[in-house]
């Protein structure tokens, strides 16, 4: 799809917003908890901790493998991750900032948990099953395809501008989801699969390595990193990829 030497994508660290998510989940609540809107939700301790070890997971790489340009979705909780990784290392690719990296929007069902949504909307959940999870577009919100579109025009616009560079991601679960169907060329049934049987841990990297005019996943959804620094990774799902 794209002439980039390699891609690759780290989610977010632990925000504040995944921990009142699965609080809220496990107490049984229509509503989350969360003040902030969605683009200014910070990290949490833990968030900051996993951020810190992607950064040192970075500076340990050698030359060679260093990404040429970076990334990031403006959401606070990416630039912050982002912020405290790049910190850790001693060289500065090209940075950028792209709102087409933004998480998910869910429209009217923003801050509702699984249970919520069924609630008070549960002519929503019909519309889900009849158009699928991959088409299905909540009110005011964005479906996977549209922000595999967004996606798909973000990576033409770094080829054209850094070709045969290595770009490294911050951003979001969708993201990783998202990618492979984009640069594996993934049918949308076996990518639902994936999401339904994977967790993109929060620190993780997942990343795809040029290889006979296409791409070769390298790391998927990968938490060594973090795990041989003694980081926890934390498997929070967000609920762009559960209840919606």
């Amino acid at each position: 799809m794209t002439d980039l030497g390699w891609v690759g994508v780290v989610r977010h660290g632990e925000s504040t917003g995944n921990v009142a998510r699965e609080a809220a989940e496990d107490a049984g609540l229509d509503v989350i908890d969360i003040a902030e809107r969605d683009a200014d939700v910070p990290l949490s301790p833990r968030g900051e901790e996993q951020a810190a070890a992607v950064g040192r997971w970075l500076a340990a790489l050698p030359g060679g493998q260093r990404p040429d340009v970076v990334v990031y979705s403006p959401y606070q909780r990416t630039l912050s991750t982002a912020a405290l990784a790049i910190g850790e290392i001693d060289y500065r690719p090209v940075e950028l900032v792209d709102e087409r990296l933004r998480d998910r929007e869910l429209g009217v069902l923003d801050l509702l948990t699984t249970r919520g949504v069924a609630n008070r909307y549960p002519d929503e959940l019909i519309r889900k099953q009849r158009l699928g999870k991959f088409y299905y577009r909540p009110p005011g919100g964005e479906s996977w395809a549209d922000v595999a579109l967004r996606l798909r025009a973000l990576l033409a616009d770094l080829e054209r501008r850094h070709p045969g560079a290595r770009v490294l991601l911050f951003a979001h679960e969708m993201t990783a989801y998202l990618l492979r169907y984009l640069l594996e060329g993934i049918a949308e049934k076996e990518l639902l699969v994936i999401a339904h049987d994977t967790v993109v841990a929060n620190g993780s990297v997942t990343s795809w390595a040029r290889e006979d005019g296409g791409f070769r996943l390298q790391h998927e959804h990968a938490t060594e990193h973090l795990r041989e620094q003694g980081v926890q990774p934390t498997e929070s799902e967000d609920a762009e990829t559960d209840s919606v």
